[in-house]
């Protein structure tokens, strides 16, 4: 059960995408305790996140035993990624960030990753005809149902007119980098996720320096190493290991069924919340996380059965 382009079995691509998800839930636990150790803004953790994971990546690939040469991309197609990918992170990450700092948390979160799925499923159909099917259909609306009793849930949130127009904008520099990296994989694209991963964050430090600079790069703050380790911890799990691993599955599964599973970020963020930051379980948790694991469970199947489908009408006889 492999992907005919990229040669990633389908049941590997959808672990990756789960490790992925479940890494990011994590980063928001280590920017809070971050940003309450010290003045460190969030445009400056987006930049050290960004120029933190490029380090490990170019250590990671120098380190890395020599293996036989892939077929070069296309020059054209290679800019593509290298600009696309670095853009799309760009945007998302900072748009994201803005909208949280304009509207709040709970609603910049419930905007820009109830948006996404939305905006990658019909990306998805206009530009590379995927199919949802009813099951998807349903999966995506009990995803989307899910992340907004989790985040709302019990929480009195101010919607800002500029604060959701910032998430989705966020939301769609999301898709783009969703769409694009499933896109270019779908249409036999090689490229290595150590390496793709590697320009994103080259280009997204690049992006971001400006801003950060004007924020402030260095925070005052009387816990030094604690901060200096969660840089360290941001950028090797959430960053360098989860985006490689985003890059290598979403280049082998529908871009709609990525986008949901990527809703487990905000799961895993609720259960460190509960179990490591000691905040109270409710009710709106329980349920909302169940959903979303309903809704993960349901798409990996249906992509895991599509999948041994097109297996048997390729075979011979």
């Amino acid at each position: 059960m492999s992907n005919t382009a990229t040669g990633l079995p389908i049941g590997r691509s959808l672990v990756y995408l789960i490790v992925a998800g479940v890494a990011w839930g994590t980063a928001g636990a280590a920017a809070s305790l971050i940003f309450a150790a010290g003045d460190m803004g969030p445009l400056a953790l987006s930049f050290w996140r960004c120029a933190g994971g490029l380090a490990l990546l170019l250590a990671a690939l120098a380190l890395r035993p020599r293996r036989a040469a892939a077929p070069a991309e296309p020059f054209g197609r290679r800019v593509l990624r290298v600009l696309g990918t670095g853009l799309g992170l760009t945007v998302f990450q900072s748009a994201y960030f803005a909208a949280v700092e304009a509207t709040g948390l709970a609603v910049g979160t419930v905007v820009t990753l109830g948006a996404g799925p939305v905006f990658i499923a019909a990306g998805a159909r206009l530009t590379m005809g995927e199919r949802l099917g009813r099951g998807g259909l349903v999966a995506v609306a009990g995803a989307l149902a899910g992340l907004a009793v989790l985040v709302l849930g019990g929480d009195g949130a101010t919607v800002r007119p500029a604060g959701v127009a910032l998430a989705l904008l966020s939301a769609a520099g999301y898709a783009a980098l969703a769409l694009l990296t499933r896109w270019l994989g779908r249409d036999g694209g090689t490229a290595d996720p150590l390496t793709t991963s590697a320009w994103a964050f080259g280009v997204g430090a690049l992006g971001l320096l400006p801003m950060a600079v004007a924020e402030g790069l260095v925070p005052h703050t009387g816990q030094a190493v604690r901060v200096v380790v969660l840089l360290v911890y941001v950028a090797a799990v959430p960053t360098a290991l989860a985006y490689a691993l985003y890059f290598a599955g979403a280049a082998a599964v529908r871009a709609a069924t990525v986008s949901v599973i990527m809703l487990l970020e905000p799961v895993s963020a609720a259960v460190i919340a509960v179990t490591v930051l000691r905040e109270r379980l409710t009710a709106a948790t329980v349920l909302g996380t169940l959903l979303l694991l309903a809704a993960v469970a349901g798409l990996a199947l249906a992509e895991t059965r599509d999948a041994r489908d097109r297996r048997r009408a390729l075979a011979p006889g």
